[in-house]
């Protein structure tokens, strides 16, 4: 073979049937190729890990084999592309001893279409309906390929690693960010289009947002107000404060003693009462600070993941709020994280935000005090919570103002008309959801109705 004055050596002439044989092999060690990149890349890996976790051996090789993420597709598409350019030598090579010539074009087009139909689409297809499982049959030739290549696959991608480098595009690893937000898409997805038991899903959907979400949300945002809070001046007379604790739904009320910010204590129903027993039912010999448990104090910038941790490390179901001045904010119980996740434990049947209260026209009448993440997993709203923690502070942060009574508000998709207010507090609106037709902010500076 000559080329201008420049003569490589002649192929040694190959037998046909090696010819066909060797290529039929080189299609199918493709075919295995294609196929174990396809699976193992769409295979499940919470199942393979939970297979791996009750001792599946080939599971496991799946997992390390998807850990090296790099050095595994940089061994499968060498290899790939070793065996299809072998082949398509091969096969060019006996076509033109055929053809002479016209050889070129008829192996073009025969390898194009066994490349494609048997050594591509086929397995992909393959690997895609049947992923895990085809994912765990192939995990040995896997590893055995990756070992054979590894030498050169290490080469190959540090070369690559080093062009990118050169043209100024950066290579990094996934991040913990972009993990937590694919788990928030399969979260989404999770039931999508499916008509029966829709309600069950889009709980399991709501709660399971809310589990990622209790490392973002701080414990003022769903706090108890101390304005909500029932506490007792620790220097009434011990029988007003018997009487007093007896009479609220609660089992641990703080003690203050004179300012509602110096609490000095709390106080739990069951060391009242044990006390009250041994003293033979008499309350004026109690001694109520004594009998008090330590008050246990946590700042408001607290996360709910942090303090839900905290709560179990302490044996502790309670705590109370202070900002930055050390002024008491509210108070945070285990019972309120643990609605943050599963909804209002009270309710027996469904979830339900207490203050909403449906009309007959499809809207809502809400307390002000609501907070926004209720509504969201109540009503699969997307109000943003990020700078306010109720409807009634969204509201006052998109109008740039106190609005009055009867006025409309129209933002985030959503009609807000003001019912009451109590001072400058908005104490009750309306809610009606308007389409996506006004999903863009649209707040005027003063609209009444």
């Amino acid at each position: 073979m000559n080329f201008d004055g420049f003569e490589l050596p002649d192929m040694p002439d190959l037998p046909e049937w090696f010819v066909v044989v060797a290529v039929v092999v080189l299609l199918v060690v493709a075919a295995l190729l294609s196929a174990v990149e396809t699976s193992i890349t769409a295979a499940s890996r919470p199942r393979l890990a939970e297979m791996e976790r009750q001792g599946s051996r080939r599971a496991g090789l799946v997992n390390r084999l998807r850990d090296q993420r790099d050095q595994f597709i940089s061994a499968v598409l060498l290899g790939n592309n070793l065996v299809n350019i072998l082949g398509s030598a091969l096969t060019t090579s006996a076509l033109i001893a055929l053809f002479g010539d016209a050889g070129v074009l008829y192996a073009t087009v025969i390898m194009t279409v066994l490349v494609v139909v048997f050594g591509e689409v086929m397995p992909k297809m393959w690997a895609l309906a049947n992923a895990d499982r085809v994912a765990l049959m192939l995990a040995p030739f896997a590893r055995a390929m990756m070992a054979f290549l590894s030498p050169l696959a290490t080469a190959t991608r540090v070369a690559a690693k080093t062009m990118l480098s050169l043209l100024g595009v950066r290579y990094n690893e996934p991040t913990a960010e972009a993990a937590a937000e694919e788990l928030r898409g399969a979260i989404e997805l999770h039931g999508s289009g499916e008509a029966s038991g829709a309600a069950t899903v889009r709980k399991e959907r709501q709660m399971l947002r809310s589990i990622l979400d209790l490392a973002d949300v701080a414990v003022s945002d769903i706090m108890i107000h101390r304005r909500q809070v029932v506490a007792i001046d620790a220097d009434q007379p011990p029988a007003a404060i018997l009487e007093q604790a007896l009479s609220s739904p609660h089992t641990r009320i703080p003690l203050w003693r004179g300012t509602q910010d110096n609490v000095i204590g709390v106080l739990h129903a069951k060391a009242l009462l044990a006390a009250l027993r041994a003293n033979g039912g008499d309350p004026t010999t109690i001694d109520i600070a004594q009998i008090a448990g330590r008050a246990w104090f946590i700042p408001d910038s607290t996360s709910l993941l942090d303090q839900l941790e905290a709560f179990r490390r302490r044996r502790e179901h309670f705590a109370l709020v202070v900002d930055e001045y050390g002024g008491l904010m509210g108070v945070v119980t285990l019972e309120d994280i643990l609605e943050e996740i599963v909804g209002d434990i009270a309710e027996k049947h469904e979830f339900k935000v207490p203050g909403v209260r449906p009309q007959a026209d499809g809207s809502f009448v809400v307390d002000g005090s609501v907070t926004i993440r209720d509504l969201n997993r109540q009503f699969d709203w997307r109000l943003p919570d990020e700078d306010a923690a109720t409807i009634a502070g969204l509201v006052l942060y998109e109008a740039r103002r106190i609005p009055d009574v009867g006025q409309i508000l129209t933002f985030h998709g959503l009609r807000f008309e003001i019912l009451r207010r109590k001072r400058n507090q908005i104490a009750t609106l309306r809610i009606l959801a308007i389409g996506d037709a006004a999903a863009q902010k649209t707040v005027p500076d003063g609209v009444a109705a």
